[in-house]
This record gives structure tokens, sequence and C-alpha cells, in this order.
């Protein structure tokens, strides 16, 4: 179900055009330092997600010490609300001992956003009751007001510091 690749696997265009229209220009970062990522950044991995050899997704995580940041996560279009998602992604917690964390948007932005909340606490994530700016990918953006999801095993108290480890790695925050 899961294929490491980089930049150079042949199906590394399917994840980049999956990127492109699923994840707006704000919330992923651009094509040269994502391909750069994939090569030179040992902690930053990319996965391919194939059903029966055929690609289907795509999901990206950090490696930190004690837990997995869940960067992007996507389903192609055309595989979307059969359960895929679900799989897929409790496939991806079952894999490790280790507890993940990733950023959703607030569940009072939306009704999509509440709903994703949702399929992400009946896989037993819970949401942090945390404030949570998400920096900007590309100069002159602007920080995203955002939430983080973690694995019941993760305590929240470790939120400010998995917080700076994520801007400091994924972000660029110094």
């Amino acid at each position: 179900m899961f294929k490491e690749i980089n930049c150079h696997s042949a199906e590394y265009l399917f994840v980049e055009s999956l990127l492109h229209s699923a994840f707006p220009e704000d919330e992923r970062r651009d094509d040269d330092e994502q391909r750069r990522y994939t090569l030179d950044e040992d902690k930053f991995h990319t996965l391919l997600v194939s059903l029966d050899d055929e690609p289907v997704g795509l999901l990206t995580y950090w490696q930190f010490n004690g837990y997995r940041y869940i960067e992007h996560f996507a389903v192609s279009p055309q595989k979307r609300c059969g359960g895929l998602g679900g799989r897929i992604f409790t496939t991806f917690l079952e894999s490790s001992n280790e507890p993940a964390v990733f950023e959703v948007e607030p569940p009072e932005m939306s009704d999509l956003a509440k709903r994703r909340i949702d399929f992400y606490r009946r896989m037993g994530l819970k949401l942090w009751d945390t404030d949570y700016l998400q920096p900007p990918y590309r100069p002159g953006g602007a920080r995203l007001p955002l939430r983080l999801m973690a694995s019941p095993t993760l305590p929240q108290e470790k939120a400010p510091e998995i917080t700076a480890t994520i801007h400091r790695h994924v972000y660029n925050v110094k």
C-alpha cells in the first residue's frame, strides 16, 4: 500500500499533481523546495499510496524523536468517499508504535473542517485544545490559525515542544 519515493521516482508526478489539486498554494511549499526535501531531508518522507498497483494517494510525514508529524495526506478525487481514506490513514497509524500529530482547520471554520475532525476522531485521535498558528510556507504568506490533532498516547502537555519542533524543521522558523 505504501511506497517511499522521491522526486526522481517515476510516480512522483502523480504525487506532485495530487498535492497541487488537494492543497492550495498557501498550504504547501513550492515544487522545487518540496523536491529538495524528498532528496536531502532525512526526517522527511513521501509515501505513494497504491491499491492494486494503481496510485490512489499520498502521505508525507516527518519522523521526529518519539512521534511522526503528518504534513500532507490526500486521496485522489476518483477514490474518495468509499472508506479508502480511513483505511489508508489507519494503516499508516498502525505501521508504527510511535504516535502521530498533524494540523487541522479549527471546527468553527467550516462544516468541512468539522467533518474532517470527526473523520480523525473516529480513528481514535484527539483534538488538542491549544492555539496553533501554522507559519507560512512561502515568503510573504499568511500564518494560518489551525489546531493540532494527535494520537491519544501523545500528551497535550507536549504541545509547546512539538510546535517548536514542527515550526523549526517543517517551516524553517528559527
